[in-house]
C-alpha cells in the first residue's frame, strides 16, 4: 500500500467511525428516553426529555454532517495522476502534507503529518491548479509545493 493509499484508508475509516460513533450516541439516548418515559412523571421527567431532545438534534445534525463527508470524500477520484494540484491530490508543502478532499483532522502516518483540506479552503485554492516547486504565502507563513504524491 503506497503512502498515499495509507492516507485515504485512514481517512475513510476515520470518517466512517465518527458516523459509527454518533449513530451509537442516538440509538443511545432514543433508548435512554424511552427508558425514562416509563418511570418518570412530571417537571423533571419534561426538563430531561426536553435535555435529551436537544442532545439528540445536536447528535444529528453531527450525524449528518459526517454522512455528507463520507458522500463527497467517496465521490473523489484518488487515483488520478498529475503533475498539477487537482481534488484528491496529496501534496507535500514544506514538511507537511495535505489531502485536498474534505475538511478533516490532522493524522500521523508513518511519521508524516497529514491534514485533510477542503478544496474551498485559502490553503487549497492558493494550492489548486499549480505544480512542483509553487511558492505561495498565507498569513505571513511561505508555502512551497514540494511534492505531489501519486
Amino acid at each position: 500500500m503506497t503512502f498515499k493509499e495509507k492516507v485515504v484508508a485512514h481517512y475513510k475509516q476515520q470518517i466512517q467511525d465518527k458516523i459509527d460513533v454518533f449513530q451509537d450516541m442516538i440509538t443511545a439516548l432514543t433508548e435512554d428516553s424511552k427508558n425514562d418515559a416509563k418511570g418518570s412523571a412530571g417537571d423533571k421527567h419534561e426538563t430531561a426529555l426536553s435535555m435529551m431532545h436537544i442532545e439528540q438534534e445536536k447528535l444529528n445534525h453531527k450525524l449528518q454532517e459526517f454522512l455528507e463527508n463520507k458522500a463527497v470524500f467517496s465521490k473523489i477520484d484518488f487515483n488520478r495522476n498529475t503533475d498539477k494540484v487537482v481534488l484528491g491530490s496529496l501534496v507535500q508543502a514544506n514538511e507537511n502534507y495535505f489531502l485536498i478532499s474534505v475538511a478533516l483532522p490532522k493524522i500521523s502516518i508513518e511519521g508524516k503529518t497529514v491534514f485533510g483540506v477542503s478544496p474551498q479552503s485559502l490553503l487549497a485554492i492558493k494550492m489548486l491548479g499549480n505544480d512542483l516547486g509553487f511558492k505561495f504565502e498565507i498569513n505571513g507563513s511561505n508555502y512551497q509545493i514540494k511534492q505531489i504524491v501519486a
